[in-house]
């Protein structure tokens, strides 16, 4: 029994790191980077980030996909993934905090008119601009699982009014819960801000379309800290070009990296971050050892995947 790491993307760790990581964790485990893989009849485990390869066809025996990470959407549905291969993905802390303070920054930033001041000083302007009350700002969250859920608390925590919402019904102290498809356009209309934090789904892939975007609150700020797919880009510029929403800032993207010749690059209305908005994993590395010991032992494994659901 052995776990094999492809990391599947360059930008993070290495696979060599991650494998040296992970075998201080666990003493005298079988811990496998792709560069030396060994016997590949011996893997039973793969940890990947991305997986966009045929690795997993090479796995005669692989028996779970470990995702380094929250979102799976590149593997449930994955061809060389056979169906009786399971997946399991990290609820790690850490860069659960990172997401949800990445979502604070770039609302401060809108707050007090960083933007604003920044341009005032390349002018050499004394320009003050009183800033937006937060409890006067409404922000809105799109998901609230575990990621979302701690976006949301932190921006109550701070005097926001907060709304989010989930495809079920849930509730949060503090926070103004909606669910479903028809909760969600007045919902976004409400929102001076709106931090998208879901899942790729069937149910989520295109959902920011043209309809939606036409129903957020005039120059109010779209930020997507979730996966790429839920925006339709084209329709993001026309709606941008229109002033609703006034601004995106995106740290994920249907394609990544990002083409040099797409026009998001270049929008006045648009802010690109390259994938960075949750980075470390902590101590949920834990997590992937402890689940190389529960499938020797037959244990049920932590945070498994319902592969039809996607989630």
């Amino acid at each position: 029994m052995a776990l094999l790491i492809s990391i599947g993307h360059g930008g993070w760790f290495t696979e060599e790191e991650l494998a040296e990581e992970l075998r201080a964790l666990s003493p005298g485990s079988d811990i496998r980077p792709a560069s030396n893989p060994g016997n590949l009849d011996e893997i039973t485990m793969l940890a990947v980030s991305s997986l966009k390869t045929d690795i997993a066809a090479q796995l005669p025996n692989l028996q779970l996909v470990q995702k380094l990470g929250a979102g799976v959407e590149t593997i449930v549905n994955h061809p060389t993934v056979a169906p009786h291969v399971r997946v399991a993905r990290l609820k790690p802390e850490e860069p659960a905090r990172e997401i949800a303070e990445y979502c604070l920054a770039y609302i401060l930033r809108e707050q007090r008119n960083l933007l604003h001041h920044a341009a005032a000083q390349a002018r050499a302007e004394w320009d003050s601009v009183a800033p937006k009350r937060t409890h006067m700002t409404t922000v809105g969250v799109l998901g609230l699982g575990h990621i979302g859920g701690l976006t949301a608390r932190l921006m109550a925590s701070l005097g926001f009014q907060v709304h989010g919402w989930s495809r079920s019904p849930k509730e949060i102290e503090g926070i103004t819960c909606h669910h479903g498809a028809e909760a969600l356009p007045q919902m976004l209309g409400q929102c001076d801000y709106v931090c998208a934090i879901l899942p790729s789904t069937t149910d989520t892939r295109g959902l920011m379309d043209a309809e939606l975007l036409a129903a957020m609150k005039p120059g109010a700020v779209l930020i997507n800290a979730g996966r790429g797919d839920l925006i339709d880009e084209p329709a993001l510029i026309a709606a941008l070009d229109r002033g609703t929403p006034g601004h995106a800032v995106l740290d994920v993207l249907c394609t990544e990296p990002l083409p040099q010749d797409d026009p998001l690059w270049r929008h006045p209305r648009v802010t690109i971050t390259p994938h960075v908005s949750g980075w470390h994993l902590g101590d949920a590395l834990g997590d992937v050892v402890e689940n190389l010991r529960r499938l020797g032992t037959g244990q049920a494994l932590l945070h498994e995947v319902d592969r039809a659901r996607g989630y």
